[in-house]
């Protein structure tokens, strides 16, 4: 927390919201140097790129908020509070909320007013570094609500992803050898940016939501795997990790992994953890739970899945008890967007949502959902849930990528299938060589080629016998846009692209 020397006034409060990545001290200098009896915070990131920074200034229950704002004007909007009023002139949301709320209070229009803020409440509005805010669960509190709530695994780094996290505990528990839990944070693509925002913004309900894991599955390691590129996220961590120590039954050890999209899958992150020269996933069985890392039985989740599990056990009653797919989802929105926006999702909820989250300049045309070997849809009338993503050939990764009318189907899906060819660990002839025949089948387009029935039947063979992730899904956005943009592709064999992007190619 940044404030200034004088008694705490929590009645009046100036918090600067930012991501680790950006530099907010202008910011908070020049509140604090305007500051006489308001606290002055810096919080981590709302989830909203368009309002970063973000200046909130709350007075007895009443929150201004004002996006993105010179610091010559947090300067005189801070000395107006200081006044005794509160300034909601030019403010971009002016809202009433409880004078003891530890969420976010959202707006009743804009990016801040869409879907939920239960797991992401706390982001943007306490002290991430502060664990004096933050009520830990994980001393005296037990995981079991967790597994009785039925909560699923969420996100491609996640051992237990779209299946019961207690399937995982209790095979880590009933296994020989000593558990240890990892947080797989280690994404090198930089679609999804949900793990990212819980990790800066609320670093404590990971660290609270790890320690209740591990001290259920009789864990005394933790670890939390983190890319070796973001040093910026890494700092947050391990400040946030010193302050809040003294608060955790089991702490966990900060490690760097590679910057490689295959190390992203959780039995490649233990590969990574061990050391392997090569970073590939593992064969299954055993699962890692039985055999992960040096042999120990190891529970890998991703953040979300720690943040979820923390929740849970803070409030049993924020799960629906009758749901499917219990808790809630962080969707990232990106693709051909002004700027990103990370929202949270009710399992009642649709997808349509996310286009209320961000601006979209040039139109709608089409989305891949589930990050980049997700599945194409022109409908977004789906519900953010494990079954119902499923049930539409789509991903389930947390992403929602919104293209415009510009965007061609037939160059999308080949750059991704490009991606896959070059991405995969090559430890399966499915995962090796299935890739690379899939990118030259869609390259035959542009040949005046389109052979459906054998790109179908190859999607088959890989999502059947794929050993990874990446050789499983690489066909799915193939696939799917076929099904959504068949008379795009036979276009080009004629030599004509509609959206009028593959000119050159043509």
């Amino acid at each position: 927390m940044s404030q200034n020397d004088s008694d705490p006034n929590w009645s009046t409060a100036v918090r600067i919201s930012t991501e680790c990545r950006v530099a907010a001290e202008q910011f908070v200098t020049a509140a604090q140097n305007a500051a006489d009896s308001a606290q002055v915070i810096e919080t981590g990131p709302t989830g909203i790129v368009a309002y970063t920074p973000l200046v909130m200034i709350t007075r007895e229950g009443r929150t201004a908020f004002y996006g993105d704002p010179q610091p010559s004007v947090v300067r005189e909007l801070v000395e107006t509070l200081e006044s005794g009023t509160l300034p909601t002139d030019g403010a971009d949301a002016v809202v009433d909320h409880d004078p003891e709320a530890t969420s976010l209070p959202m707006p009743d229009d804009g990016p801040l007013a869409v879907g939920l803020r239960t797991v992401l409440g706390p982001c943007g509005w306490i002290d991430p570094l502060g664990p004096d805010e933050w009520s830990f669960v994980s001393d005296d509190r037990t995981a079991a609500e967790a597994t009785d709530a039925g909560l699923l695994g969420r996100g491609r780094g996640d051992t237990a992803t779209d299946d019961p996290v207690a399937d995982v505990w209790e095979t880590a528990r009933e296994a020989d050898g000593e558990p240890v839990v990892v947080v797989n944070a280690n994404e090198a693509s930089t679609l999804p940016r949900s793990d990212d925002t819980l990790l800066d913004g609320a670093p404590m309900a990971v660290l609270d939501g790890l320690a209740a894991i591990a001290d259920y599955v009789g864990a005394e390691d933790a670890v939390i795997l983190l890319n070796e590129d973001d040093t910026a996220l890494q700092d947050r961590l391990r400040r946030a990790v010193d302050a809040a120590a003294g608060s955790l039954p089991v702490v966990p050890q900060l490690v760097a992994g590679p910057d490689e999209f295959r190390a992203g899958e959780p039995t490649a992150a233990i590969e990574a953890l061990e050391g392997a020269d090569r970073i590939e996933p593992r064969l299954q069985p055993p699962s890692p739970a039985k055999y992960g890392l040096y042999g120990r039985p190891t529970v890998v989740h991703s953040p979300r899945t720690v943040a979820q599990v923390q929740r849970v056990i803070a409030r049993t009653d924020s799960v629906d008890p009758d749901s499917s797919d219990p808790g809630t989802r962080i969707v990232t929105v990106t693709g051909d967007v002004a700027d990103p926006a990370t929202i949270e999702l009710g399992s009642a909820a649709s997808l349509d949502a996310t286009r209320e989250a961000v601006d979209l300049p040039n139109g709608f045309k089409m989305a891949c959902v589930g990050g980049i070997l997700g599945g194409i849809t022109r409908d977004l009338d789906v519900a953010p849930t494990a079954q119902s993503l499923r049930a539409a050939d789509l991903g389930t990764d947390g992403v929602v990528e919104l293209f415009d009318d510009d965007r061609c189907a037939v160059a999308t899906v080949g750059e991704r299938a490009r991606f896959a060819a070059t991405e995969n660990s090559g430890r399966c002839v499915p995962g090796r060589e299935g890739t690379k025949q899939l990118a030259e089948l869609l390259r035959d387009i542009y040949q005046g080629s389109f052979e459906t029935d054998k790109i179908q039947e190859l999607g088959r063979v890989m999502r059947r016998s794929s050993n990874c992730q990446i050789g499983a899904h690489a066909p799915r956005p193939v696939t799917t846009a076929i099904d959504e943009f068949e008379p795009e592709f036979r276009a080009h064999i004629d030599g004509h692209c509609p959206s009028g992007t593959c000119t050159e190619k043509l």
